[in-house]
């Protein structure tokens, strides 16, 4: 089992929790049962919890991967840990203005975290 991982999708799975319930709290104050009804703040919750939902289980199996595989654990927790700050910049970056510096820094290092993984991957296969 990837126990370094399973660290980080505890504190992920907390997050995404707490992301989720940013559009259920929305709609009971703007009356809106499906999609956003032209509301901004609710389109921008919603957009956070999806973007997190696209983007965090895929990069947690990856870093997973790198564990079971052998990466050595510092290498597992600055991912998991790099994952987690640039989730948290990305969240906050998507609140405000589009194409923010947070959001910016958020969705490039998850990029990042995403790529070196999916390459490592590879190479450890084809190696």
């Amino acid at each position: 089992m990837p126990e370094i991982t399973a660290l980080y999708t505890g504190v992920l799975g907390l997050f995404a929790v707490g992301l989720a319930a940013g559009p259920g709290l929305l709609r009971g104050k703007v009356g809106v049962g499906a999609g956003d009804g032209g509301n901004r703040d609710l389109e921008l919750a919603m957009r956070r919890h999806a973007n997190f939902v696209e983007h965090v289980p895929l990069t947690l199996l990856l870093i997973a991967g790198l564990e079971v595989s052998g990466v050595a654990g510092n290498t597992i927790h600055i991912m998991g840990a790099g994952l987690v700050v640039f989730r948290i910049f990305h969240a906050v970056g998507i609140s405000h203005t589009v194409g923010g510096l947070a959001r910016t820094i958020g969705a490039a290092g998850t990029t990042l975290i995403t790529v070196v993984a999916s390459i490592w991957l590879i190479v450890k296969f084809v190696l």
